[in-house]
C-alpha cells in the first residue's frame, strides 16, 4: 500500500491517480485540504473516504476493497448521470489517445471488472465499480 503519511495526499496522487490532465490530482488535493482542516474533529473519526478511478483506469483487483455490482438498468442510470455532467458532454474534454466518449469508456471499463470477476469465480454481473478506501485520519 502506498505511504499514508504525507498529509497533502501526494503518495496518492503519484500511486493512483491516472488522469492524463490533472482534474482528478487536483480534486483530491481539495480534498486532502479540507481533511486537513477537520481531521482532528471529533465527528470526522468515523468518516471513511472512498476512491475511484473514473473512465481511463480501474484499480487492480487485489486492490479494489468494495466491489459495487451495477445491474443493466443501474449502469443506465450511470450513463445519465454522466451525460447530465457538463464537462462530459458529447466527448471528453481531454480524451487523450481514446476517442471513445466519456460514458463509453466508463461502462467498458465497470464491464471489464465484472468480466475479471466472472473470470476469477466470483459472481456474474453486468458491470463492477471497484473503490479503494483511503484513511485521511490515519495521514
Amino acid at each position: 500500500m502506498p505511504n499514508r503519511t504525507d498529509n497533502a495526499g501526494e503518495s496518492w496522487k503519484a500511486v493512483y491517480f491516472s488522469d492524463p490532465h490533472g482534474t482528478h490530482r487536483v480534486c483530491l488535493a481539495a480534498v486532502c485540504q479540507a481533511i486537513g482542516r477537520v481531521k482532528q474533529q471529533e465527528w470526522f473519526a468515523g468518516c471513511e473516504v472512498w476512491l475511484y478511478r473514473g473512465a481511463w483506469q480501474e484499480w487492480e483487483p487485489e486492490r479494489i476493497e468494495i466491489a459495487v455490482p451495477l445491474s443493466p438498468q443501474e449502469l443506465l442510470s450511470k450513463r445519465s448521470a454522466i451525460f447530465k455532467h457538463q464537462s462530459q458532454k458529447d466527448r471528453a474534454m481531454f480524451p487523450g489517445l481514446d476517442e471513445r466518449e466519456f460514458w463509453q469508456r466508463a461502462e467498458a471499463r465497470n464491464r471489464a471488472t465484472a468480466q475479471l470477476y466472472d473470470r476469477l469465480g466470483l459472481a456474474e454481473y453486468e458491470a463492477i465499480e471497484g473503490f479503494v478506501r483511503w484513511d485521511p485520519a490515519a495521514s
